[in-house]
């Protein structure tokens, strides 16, 4: 174990290094131009504080697992490998140190871990695998009997209520049925994080990150369903006026409103500074809304729409924008929108469904005179900052609920499919693909925690919270890519679960901010920081 902190140790002096070299350049040049050597910092931080991460969980649980051991160890032998010899930026997009000039930090570097880098590990990659085909798994304990509860009700649930038809729903492109929407409120999902004084758990942004992993594993839908009621409780909480929060935080802890977060346009995408969509106040002082939005997640059965447009035209950018909170009708099949003034159609995808996504179009749609959040106008954009961090957390940990489903995929085919007269798991290039998904699934699974205690002990942490989605979104990638190559061409037809997993993995490197921007993020934050 001390081996592996003095490893880590170099690991963050190449960091430094990186920092210091992309700090030079950013003097001399946007960080536009430098995308690539900024990103590529990025990615070198992040796997840095995973490896610190992945060693902390294994110091606290004190041995008391040797498997914990094992995967610690080849985290470290894959992480400090890559930075040497180059990081997985995309699939045709590799971080090589010569990128930032950083040769001579990347052989220090290397001098430093021989023994990680000279030994072939090949054979501790087997016991990994041969340990989860006996059903062991590594330490999960979060040494809180209360969160390990929490873990194994939510986990229970899921097992009994989403798994079993969670990939039918997905064929069929059904919603989440009501009565498990019931259910999940009746476990308190939708208000694990909003205040007791208004109905919810008031408890941590790590549990919410382990109640939305678990629910996640089942289906990244039913992950997804609280994430709305996140935003907008948070959004609320934070924001809102004494009236707002006793007239909306208690129905949406309930289950009995249901959020959806409208602020997406077409064309706009991350630069919200260009939001066209309006909201003026007409001589009854109600909002008239009029605009477009687009990828508006669960938008026909919602009950409240948190709803980001321009009030103040005169105002450039972020500064004209304000949040509205607009209440409308639930929708049927039959009938999506009832609201006057507003429509919408669906956008079909390829996966993450169960609530479905959706353009929508307000032509003079009215919301309540008190429908602004907070009652002051232009606060919008620094009130929507303001959830960030929480909801990019809450992605990371989706992100790890599935790239665990992706594994147990993996390993219940490689366990039952013979070829050759035995279980493929047999065989190293299918042992080894396992291995090594528990490795990135566990050391994207502890970067998110980090993120969350980071974010629970009231400091900001956009940094970190853009770390544990960059992270755990390449995780949920590469598991689900590596379990259907398990599965080989059944993983390609459709009646295997698998193929749903890929598909909702996928999404997640792109909303709640792309890999890139949550990249930039990072760069230009810690480079700030130092400053």
């Amino acid at each position: 174990m001390d081996n592996l902190r003095s490893m880590l140790g170099a690991a963050d002096t190449y960091r430094a290094a990186a920092e210091t070299a992309l700090a030079e350049r950013l003097a001399r040049a946007p960080v536009d131009r430098e995308q690539r050597a900024a990103h590529g910092f990025a990615w070198v931080a992040t796997t840095v504080a995973a490896l610190e991460a992945v060693l902390g969980w294994c110091e606290t649980g004190q041995g008391a697992n040797p498997l914990d051991m094992k995967i610690t160890t080849l985290a470290f032998a894959e992480g400090v490998g890559q930075l040497v010899g180059g990081l997985p930026m995309g699939q045709n997009e590799i971080f090589r140190p010569a990128d930032l000039a950083l040769g001579a930090a990347a052989r220090a570097l290397a001098d430093a871990c021989p023994v990680l880098l000279d030994t072939d590990h090949a054979a501790m990659r087997a016991e990994v695998a041969a340990a989860l085909a006996d059903g062991q798994w590594p330490s999960e304990t979060l040494h809180d009997v209360d969160l390990d509860s929490i873990r194994d009700q939510f986990r229970r649930f899921t097992d009994a209520e989403i798994l079993p038809s969670a990939h039918g729903w997905h064929l069929a492109n059904e919603l989440i049925p009501d009565a498990t929407v019931q259910a999940m409120a009746e476990l308190g999902t939708f208000g694990v994080c909003i205040p007791e004084e208004f109905g919810g758990l008031g408890l941590s942004k790590l549990v919410m990150c382990i109640v939305t992993e678990e629910l996640s594993r089942g289906w990244i839908g039913a992950g997804s369903l609280g994430t709305r009621s996140e935003i907008a409780g948070e959004l609320i909480a934070m924001g809102g006026t004494d009236t707002q929060k006793a007239h909306w935080l208690p129905k949406i802890a309930s289950g009995e409103i249901l959020p959806t977060a409208v602020f997406t346009e077409p064309d706009v995408g991350s630069d919200l500074g260009s939001l066209q969509t309006r909201a003026r106040q007409n001589g009854d002082g109600e909002w008239v809304i009029d605009g477009a939005k687009t990828w508006i997640t669960h938008a026909a059965r919602s009950d409240l729409m948190t709803l980001l447009a321009r009030t103040l035209p005169d105002a450039k950018g972020y500064a004209g924008l304000s949040m509205l909170l607009v209440p409308k009708p639930r929708g049927t099949e039959s009938e999506p929108f009832p609201a006057t003034g507003m429509s919408g159609s669906e956008i079909e995808v390829l996966g993450y469904r169960g609530m479905r996504e959706y353009t929508l179009q307000f032509d003079a749609m009215k919301a309540p005179a008190n429908a602004l959040l907070g009652g002051t106008e232009g606060q919008g954009f620094k009130q929507l900052m303001r959830t960030f961090e929480g909801a990019r957390i809450q992605t990371a940990a989706r992100a790890v609920g599935v790239s665990r489903r992706a594994l147990e995929l993996g390993l219940d085919y490689a366990l039952n499919r013979k070829q050759f007269g035995k279980p493929i798991i047999h065989f190293p290039r299918v042992a080894d693909k396992l291995a090594m998904s528990l490795v990135d699934f566990v050391t994207a699974r502890e970067l998110s925690y980090a993120a969350a205690r980071a974010k629970d002990s009231g400091k900001r942490c956009d940094i970190e919270a853009g770390m544990a989605k960059l992270l755990a979104a390449r995780t949920a990638w590469s598991n689900a890519d590596a379990s259907l190559q398990i599965h080989g061409g059944n993983g390609y037809a459709l009646e295997y679960e698998i193929s749903r997993v890929l598909c909702d993995a996928r999404i997640l490197n792109i909303f709640e901010g792309a890999a890139e921007i949550q990249a930039q993020v990072i760069a230009r934050g810690l480079v700030e920081r130092r400053n």
